[in-house]
């Protein structure tokens, strides 16, 4: 759990840098005190993402253990019942967990109730690399409960979680942050993974560009699901909501 936290805190600090140097979108650098607001912006973020943190680590991480414990016991969920290799069960493990997230992410947007939780996501309209960190306790709480059968039904190792929760959360910081990759490297990326560029579409003020681009770690469900969609100048892109 340590050596997570402190993966995590890097590649914001890395993030948090690049941004600064090569910002995509001119946030906080008008007005009398720019790195005030942007530190502002950045503590309700982040403050928002340790609240989250700590519910799920006293009040779920252990139910997702224990879950995953008795799927293994009892030889239950997709995982137990097809032999597999151990790296081929990594990688089954972390495209079924993955096919969950984009899932859940776009019931997010078409349940009301859920909807009425993600929107603070969306809310921000200065989208950077804290925006990764912040979600409502209501869709934070919503998402572990939901796990919990999705976990046994897939039949998932305590390991094989925290590989994918790694790497997804370094996957939401980097595509959340306010960067741009040169168009051709962005696009050979996006093949795979969901890119910068991506995710901007996706957190656009216009309806029709937040209901595409649900794919949070690989792309291709996206493709797959017939959600995927770019835009021809990502630097005209608005963020936020305006459902009220």
């Amino acid at each position: 759990m340590t050596w997570r936290v402190g993966l995590s805190l890097g590649v914001m600090a890395l993030l948090l840098l690049w941004e600064s140097v090569q910002p995509f979108f001119g946030f906080f650098v008008a007005g009398a005190h720019p790195w005030r607001a942007r530190c502002a912006h950045a503590f309700r973020n982040v403050g928002l993402g340790v609240v989250n943190g700590l519910v799920i680590r006293f009040g779920f991480l252990t139910v997702w253990a224990y879950t995953m414990s008795w799927s293994s016991a009892h030889g239950a969920g997709l995982l137990h019942w097809i032999p597999l290799p151990t790296w081929a069960r990594f990688v089954a493990a972390i495209l079924l967990l993955d096919l969950w997230t984009y899932g859940w992410h776009r019931l997010n947007h078409t349940v009301p109730l859920f909807w009425r939780f993600h929107r603070l996501h969306h809310a921000d309209r200065q989208m950077d690399v804290t925006t990764a960190n912040r979600f409502h306790l209501g869709e934070i709480v919503l998402s572990s409960v939901f796990r919990i059968p999705v976990l046994a039904a897939i039949g998932c190792t305590v390991q094989e979680l925290a590989l994918y929760e790694t790497l997804l959360f370094a996957g939401v910081q980097f595509h959340h942050a306010n960067i741009g990759l040169p168009e051709p490297i962005d696009r050979a990326l996006r093949v795979v993974l969901v890119t910068p560029h991506l995710h901007k579409v996706h957190h656009s003020v216009v309806v029709a560009e937040q209901n595409a681009n649900f794919s949070s770690l690989f792309s291709w469900w996206d493709r797959v699901a017939r959600t995927f969609r770019t835009a021809s100048d990502p630097s005209r892109i608005k963020f936020g909501v305006n459902d009220g």
